[in-house]
């Protein structure tokens, strides 16, 4: 039976490309599990080079929010998404020694830390210890920390004005002295009602819903 070679005289004008070898697809494989799995020790950062500083909240989505998958970003969550001392330390650390060029905060609207009063909140505490707040460890592993002359309330930084607290959270990180100035920081509010990100300050809603 005859050989076609569709149109052409000459086979060798329609040479298959050389075929790589098994073992390469493979390697590259057992490199990229290896470099998953010791990426720290590797000086590997996060693929975006990223910190979500976000609240705990189990209605913030961040990484779809963010449009971003697993081993783009550290995510530290908690509760109002604020920049406590811890949040300083693990941002120190990620910038100084794990190449993290950027954080992002990501507060919400409808955040549960809108929904009570600073007197509520440490009579809640006050009940729970029969009264006495003094002796309490913030920090076990460090129980000679304490607030010194702030208040619980002030500790527990409940929030007014979600815009507001977003705006101060940016400013506390990027003011800090542990954090590099190259560092790029960034806050969003997450709106619940809506499934979207906005800027603070951008409340879309009241721009679209009253006169102007």
């Amino acid at each position: 039976m005859p050989h076609h070679t569709h149109g052409s005289d000459d086979a060798h004008d329609h040479e298959e490309p050389e075929a790589g070898h098994v073992h390469e697809s493979v390697d590259d494989g057992v490199d990229a599990r290896d470099d998953w799995a010791r990426r720290r020790r590797k000086g590997i950062p996060t693929d975006k080079q990223l910190l979500v500083v976000a609240c705990m909240d189990e209605r913030i989505p961040v990484e779809d929010a963010l449009g971003f998958s697993l081993g783009d970003a550290q995510i530290y969550r908690n509760a109002g998404g604020k920049v406590t001392d811890d949040v300083i330390r693990s941002a120190a650390l990620t910038t100084q020694y794990f190449d993290t060029t950027e954080i992002i905060v990501v507060n919400h609207t409808d955040c549960g830390m809108m929904s009570a009063s600073d007197e509520d909140i440490v009579a809640g505490f006050e009940a729970a210890v029969d009264g006495d707040l003094d002796d309490i460890d913030l920090d076990p592993a460090l129980p000679e920390l304490d607030i010194g002359d702030a208040s619980i309330a002030e500790w527990v930084r409940m929030t007014d004005d979600i815009d507001a607290a977003c705006a101060a959270q940016v400013e506390y990180l990027e003011n800090h002295e542990l954090i590099p100035d190259d560092v790029t920081v960034t806050g969003y509010v997450y709106e619940v009602e809506s499934g979207h990100l906005r800027r603070p300050g951008e409340r879309v809603a009241e721009q679209v819903n009253e006169r102007v």
